[in-house]
C-alpha cells in the first residue's frame, strides 16, 4: 500500500482533507494522528500562512481529532473511484499556483532538445546524441545573468544552438508561469491527467515552496508537475496547453512549516527520488538534488512577487526539476512516456512521498470545487 512516508516524522505538518459532511478543512499531523484544526480565525490555508509564526500556531492550537493517517492514507486512496468519501486535498487552497521552468541545467538541455525536435521522441534521440553532451558540460557551473553566462550566449549562438529555453536558463530572468488555477491541484493519491492528445510526456518531481502575500517562505510539499513534452515542444506557446489540463497538477502530501528543526537550508539540500511503476511492471526510476539547481529558490521567490507583482493570497510555486527522462520504455529511440494506470511516487528530503496515479484527464473526476463554492462553504460554515 502506499503512503506518505510520514508516520515518525516530528516536523509541523499541516494540510487539507475532504470531510463529505463538511468540505474541506485544516488538518495537523501529531504523532501519526490527524486533527481538524479549522477555526473562524484561521478558516483557510491562506490564513495560516499569513501568520507570523504558522508552526508555533499550530503547535499550540487545539484541534478536533479526525482520522489516524494510516486510516486517512487507505481512505484517500479508495476515494479515486468515489470522490466524495474523505480523501487528502492538495495542502494549498486560496493561493495561486506558479511554477519556475529550465531552473536545472540538464534539464534545460532536454528543454532545447525538445523544441529543436519539435515533439518527435526519435528526432529528440537523434539531436540529444550531438549536442546533448557539450551543451551540459558547458552550462553546469554558470550562474544565470553572469557575464560568463553571457560568453556561453554568445558562443552557443555562433554555433547555431540558442533557444529560448536556454534564454531563461542562464539569462537574467528566472521563466515562472501558471501551473494550475486556484483550487483546481490534486492531492496524495488522487489521479493525474494526461491530456488524450499527447504521445509524449513525463512527471516532474519538484519541490514547491508555500508562499505569503508578503513573499515570506512560510514551508515546502512535493509537487508532480506533470509535462506534455510533445506539446510544449512544438512550440513554447503551448505551455498552458501542455501545463494545465484537468488534474495535471498535483501538490502533498503536506506542508512542513518552517520551524527550529526545517528551514530554507534543508530545501536547498533537499533529494528528491521519484519511482514510476507501470501496470505492466516496468519501473523507471530517477533522482535529483536541489543543490544542482542554478538559481537559488529565493531569487526565484523574489522574481516571482515583488512591486511589479502581488499576490494577496500568497502562492504555492514549483522550483523546477532536475529530471527528464530519456530510457526507451516501448520502442527504442522513443524515449520514456506515461502509460495510463502508472504509479508515481516522489520522496523528498523531510517532506514525506507524494503518490499519484496516472490517467486521461478525461477520465479524471472534473474539477468543480472553485473559489466561489469554497466561499459558499465557508460561508455555511460561519467560519467567514
Amino acid at each position: 500500500m502506499a503512503t506518505t512516508g510520514l508516520a515518525a516524522s516530528d516536523g509541523v505538518f499541516v494540510g487539507r482533507v475532504w470531510v463529505p459532511e463538511l468540505g474541506p478543512i485544516l488538518i495537523a499531523l501529531r504523532n501519526g494522528e490527524l486533527f481538524d484544526i479549522t477555526s473562524r480565525d484561521v478558516p483557510t490555508m491562506r490564513d495560516l500562512l499569513e501568520l507570523n509564526d504558522p508552526a508555533d500556531y499550530v503547535a499550540n492550537v487545539s484541534g478536533a481529532w479526525i482520522a489516524t493517517l494510516n486510516a486517512l492514507e487507505s481512505e484517500s486512496l479508495n476515494a479515486q473511484s468515489n470522490p466524495h468519501k474523505r480523501h487528502f486535498l492538495a495542502p494549498n487552497d486560496l493561493q495561486s499556483v506558479k511554477a519556475a521552468g529550465v531552473t536545472f541545467a540538464r534539464s534545460m538541455v532536454e528543454r532545447v532538445i525538445e523544441e529543436r525536435a519539435a515533439g518527435d521522441p526519435q528526432a529528440a534521440n537523434a539531436i540529444r546524441a550531438r549536442i546533448g553532451d557539450l551543451i551540459g558540460a558547458s552550462l553546469a557551473n554558470i550562474v544565470p545573468g553572469s557575464a560568463k553566462s553571457e560568453r556561453v550566449k554568445e558562443a552557443l549562438i555562433a554555433e547555431g544552438l540558442w533557444s529560448q529555453y536556454l534564454e531563461v536558463g542562464i539569462g537574467p530572468d528566472a521563466e515562472v508561469f501558471s501551473k494550475a488555477q486556484v483550487l483546481s491541484a490534486v492531492g496524495w493519491g488522487a489521479p493525474v491527467g494526461l491530456h488524450p492528445k499527447s504521445v509524449w510526456n513525463n512527471p516532474e518531481p519538484e519541490i514547491v515552496l508555500a508562499v505569503n502575500s508578503r513573499g515570506e517562505i512560510q514551508g515546502a510539499t512535493i509537487g508532480n508537475d506533470v509535462n506534455l513534452r510533445d506539446f510544449e515542444g512544438r512550440s513554447a506557446l503551448l505551455l498552458s496547453k501542455a501545463k494545465d489540463n484537468n488534474a495535471s497538477a498535483s501538490i502533498g502530501p503536506l506542508i512542513r512549516l518552517f520551524d527550529g528543526q526545517f528551514s530554507m537550508g534543508d530545501v536547498r539540500e533537499a533529494e528528491l527520488a521519484m519511482t514510476v511503476t507501470g501496470p505492466d511492471g516496468y519501473v523507471l526510476e530517477g533522482h535529483s538534488a536541489m543543490a544542482e539547481i542554478s538559481r537559488d529558490p529565493a531569487d526565484i521567490v523574489a522574481e516571482t512577487i515583488n512591486e511589479n507583482h502581488q499576490y494577496p493570497d500568497g502562492f504555492m510555486l514549483y522550483l523546477g526539476t532536475l529530471f527528464a527522462p530519456t530510457e526507451d520504455r516501448d520502442v527504442p529511440g522513443e524515449g520514456f512516456t506515461h502509460k495510463t494506470g502508472d504509479k508515481v511516487e516522489i520522496t523528498a528530503t523531510g517532506m514525506g512521498t507524494l503518490t499519484n496515479f496516472v490517467r486521461k484527464s478525461s477520465e479524471c473526476p472534473p474539477w468543480t470545487f472553485g473559489p466561489s463554492a469554497f466561499m459558499r462553504n465557508l460561508a455555511q460554515r460561519q467560519l467567514i
